[in-house]
């Protein structure tokens, strides 16, 4: 649960804003103002715009004078803060639209505790945007997210390595975006999906008449990225003769047009990434191994999903809310359906698990879906978490169906979340890592729990 302070001169849309966050079971206070008491026992600061934007700039200021790293989520009729004012927009956690709704707050709160929790790991801060991007808590995240953070401010060739789908673009761009680099242009090119012969002149540009179809000159993709970044995707799929040459602009930092004798600068930061094992490749004769040299200057490995399923339902959840958009209504998945899909060790990694999830949203909009709703393949091996809790109520004469006379939902599922956690527990023999395993959440997360509801470890 969280302490929101709401910055907000509108009464009515303030209002709206503390019913959404008390249904989400967190603690609101209205402020029109920000002031240091406030501030100080807040978890989070949720902005709202006056009715004209003069003064916006000087309370997220105050409120970063007060803690630097005061979790800030911003609102406004568009959903992001206006472009003119980057500072806000760099320094926000999340954003949020209005009119309000309900799945967006709790996105933008997630991403909150998301943040608060890597913080709390890690014992530092971190940049807000690394956490609207990295989506995850495991240490395999947290692992990428510090290297982005040493890495970025130099000028050293990054090499990223990892299966196909793990999102190593993801990674490229936020080095770009957290570099000096990060107002001038990144330029992706996929070296595997342009033929041999055309890759020279894809990279490089070429000169009119320099060969059939050269109708005119071209700017290569060097050039294009001028002062920025160049992503070099699949590096290990590029011809030999082309590498011969990468490795001369890498050494020199020059090139030449195809066609033409006039040397240009070659004024970028180079991020390389392949799914391939380079180092088999140099053993076979298809990778030089003195460009691998060259490109592995700081290499980052981008983990497989199925080595951190624990990040699945925050990027479950991330995903769902990218599918929301537009028209189409909200889906969600049951517990069941999501204990499967943890369960499934997703060979399409990060790029297959947005291909399902958007999938469903098209067939089931507005509702749950259920587990034998998944295609088949994602449902061998998944239990019934919610029949086992039910059995487990049962027992504790805990309702199992609604009374007649309603009951207090919040207060029945937090005693079904204490009875899990305390089962975990029993099963661990006391050990809260082991626990936290069992429940599939982070050690953190559960000693959170286990302090909310009171829960002490057995002697």
């Amino acid at each position: 649960m969280l302490t929101a302070v709401v910055i907000d001169h509108n009464q009515s849309r303030a209002e709206e804003t503390c019913a959404a966050l008390e249904l989400l079971g967190h603690t609101p206070c209205v402020q029109t103002t920000a002031d240091a008491e406030s501030l100080a026992g807040a978890d989070v600061v949720i902005l709202a715009p006056p009715e004209k934007d003069d003064g916006l700039l000087d309370t997220f200021r105050y409120i970063r004078e007060q803690d630097p790293h005061l979790p800030v989520v911003a609102m406004n009729d568009s959903g992001r803060i206006s472009p003119w004012d980057e500072e806000i927009d760099r320094g926000c956690i999340a954003r949020i639209g209005v009119p309000l709704q309900l799945a967006a707050v709790r996105e933008a709160l997630q991403q909150v505790q998301v943040y608060r929790e890597n913080r709390h790991l890690e014992g530092d801060s971190r940049s807000p945007e690394l956490f609207r991007n990295l989506v995850g808590t495991s240490m395999e995240v947290r692992r990428v997210r510090t290297f982005i953070e040493q890495v970025a401010q130099t000028e050293a060739t990054v090499l990223l390595t990892g299966e196909s789908g793990t999102g190593k673009e993801v990674v490229a761009r936020n080095i770009h975006y957290h570099s000096p680099r990060r107002y001038k242009p990144f330029v992706p090119v996929n070296c595997g999906a342009i033929p041999g012969d055309l890759l020279e002149s894809e990279l490089f540009g070429h000169e009119k008449g320099a060969f059939t179809g050269a109708v005119s000159s071209r700017r290569g993709r060097f050039e294009m990225a001028a002062g920025g970044t160049l992503f070099l995707d699949e590096i290990g799929d590029t011809p030999l003769h082309m590498q011969v040459k990468l490795l001369r602009v890498l050494q020199e930092r020059t090139f030449e047009r195809v066609g033409s004798n006039e040397s240009l600068t070659a004024d970028v930061r180079v991020v390389a990434a392949t799914h391939s094992d380079l180092e088999k490749s140099i053993r076979e004769g298809r990778f030089r191994e003195d460009l691998y040299y060259r490109l592995n200057v700081f290499p980052i490995h981008v983990p497989p999903l199925r080595s951190r399923a624990e990040d699945l339902p925050l990027l479950v959840n991330d995903l769902l809310q990218r599918s929301a958009g537009g028209d189409r209504e909200p889906m969600s998945l049951t517990v069941d359906a999501l204990v499967a899909l943890q369960r499934y060790p997703w060979p399409g990694n990060v790029r297959e698990l947005a291909n399902l999830i958007e999938r469903l949203a098209i067939l089931f909009p507005g509702r749950a879906v259920e587990l034998d709703e998944l295609p088949e393949k994602y449902r061998p091996g998944a239990f019934s978490v919610v029949a086992q809790g039910l059995e487990a109520n049962a027992r504790s004469d805990m309702p199992t169906t609604l009374p007649r006379d309603g009951l207090d939902l919040k207060a029945h599922l937090n005693a079904l979340e204490r009875s899990f956690i305390e089962q975990a527990l029993e099963d661990a023999s006391g050990v809260v890592a082991h626990a936290a395993k069992r429940l599939r959440m982070g050690r953190t997360t559960l000693v959170e729990k286990m302090r909310k509801h009171e829960i002490r470890r057995k002697a």
